[in-house]
């Protein structure tokens, strides 16, 4: 997987979930989610309570920072049963910061994060309306599965990431 070469490499920076980020977590995802479909009873589990739903079961959530400012941000949801160990969920980029490359960068660094952690196999889901993340995620090297129970009407594709094969 090669990185896109850009000018922003300097302005980016990506850090961990903190207090201070959870109005912009929320703020960004809103915002697409509601640009494009509904808020569903999911969405507002990990949106509100992000400590409760990922942070304190093992998952992560970074943050994209432009100038100490969030404007991008990425879950990484630790699976307690099936065939998947890890979730890449919440992926959101405002849409000043879009062409910049952050959600390669977010996409590239919560693969790390959940091979560091000892994931095998990461999950995503998604829609096939949003032409740009599903054109990242196959360049990120995620590949299409069928037949998994999701709880978003609005999931009509659904990823897996190989963690264990080398790149």
């Amino acid at each position: 997987m090669e990185q896109p070469n850009t000018n922003y490499e300097k302005e980016v920076r990506i850090v961990d979930f903190e207090q201070q980020y959870k109005k912009a977590y929320r703020d960004l995802n809103v915002a697409w989610i509601s640009q494009y479909f509904e808020m569903e009873p999911s969405d507002f589990k990990a949106l509100d309570s992000p400590e409760a739903y990922i942070l304190e079961k093992g998952g992560r959530i970074l943050v994209a920072l432009i100038n100490d400012e969030p404007v991008g941000v990425c879950a990484l949801i630790r699976q307690e049963e099936g065939p998947f160990d890890f979730e890449m969920a919440k992926m959101a980029v405002a849409p000043e910061a879009r062409g910049k490359h952050i959600g390669w960068r977010l996409g590239k660094k919560i693969i790390e994060t959940a091979k560091a952690m000892g994931g095998k196999v990461l999950y995503l889901e998604s829609n096939t309306i949003l032409e740009p993340a599903i054109k990242l995620y196959r360049k990120l090297g995620f590949e299409e599965v069928t037949g998994y129970e999701t709880p978003y009407k609005r999931c009509n594709i659904q990823m897996q990431y190989d963690l264990t094969k080398q790149v």
